[in-house]
């Protein structure tokens, strides 16, 4: 997966917007753009997708502070990638929407392996954590569906500014 020059500089911009969403939104607790801005370069630069995820990733690291909250962020996109990736390319619009939102509702699940390392948690433990969580998990999985009927106007603005420059 070279890149060109080109490449570099878009993923890098595409990376720091997911980062100043994330920013501006954070005074609605667990509603964000991660999972749309995830499905629509996945849709549009597939592979190549992983690098504006791991700039964002990098940019909360750097800026916020490289702690244990932060280690799963370095699997919890690549999953909602990787769902993408499977998905055959003339999949429905409303799947996307579907899988958007269905990331949000397993936020917490997907992120519980990592802290029942992390702190020595049994598995009765983490199902525990997991459950505490799921009051946050739906807010987060209700807000992925509503805003979730972003991703494919983000798709056409994203191929579009493609054709420009090529």
């Amino acid at each position: 997966m070279k890149l060109t020059i080109k490449e570099m500089t878009l993923f890098g911009m595409l990376g720091a917007v997911m980062y100043c969403s994330k920013i501006f939104m954070e005074f609605l607790p667990n509603v964000h753009l991660l999972g749309v801005f995830t499905i629509a370069f996945t849709i549009v630069y597939r592979k190549k997708a992983l690098y504006p995820i791991y700039v964002y990733a990098m940019l909360n690291g750097l800026l916020a502070g490289f702690n244990m909250w932060w280690i799963p962020y370095l699997y919890l996109w690549t999953v909602l990638w990787g769902v993408v990736m499977l998905l055959p390319k003339n999949t429905p619009k409303f799947v996307y929407i579907l899988v958007c939102g269905a990331h949000g509702f397993l936020y917490g699940t997907l992120y519980a392996p990592a802290q029942a390392v992390m702190f020595g948690l049994d598995f009765k433990g983490m199902v525990a954590w997991i459950i505490a969580g799921l009051p946050y998990d739906c807010i987060h999985g209700v807000s992925n569906l509503c805003v979730g009927v972003l991703i494919a106007p983000t798709v056409v603005l994203l191929k579009k500014l493609e054709q420009i420059g090529k």
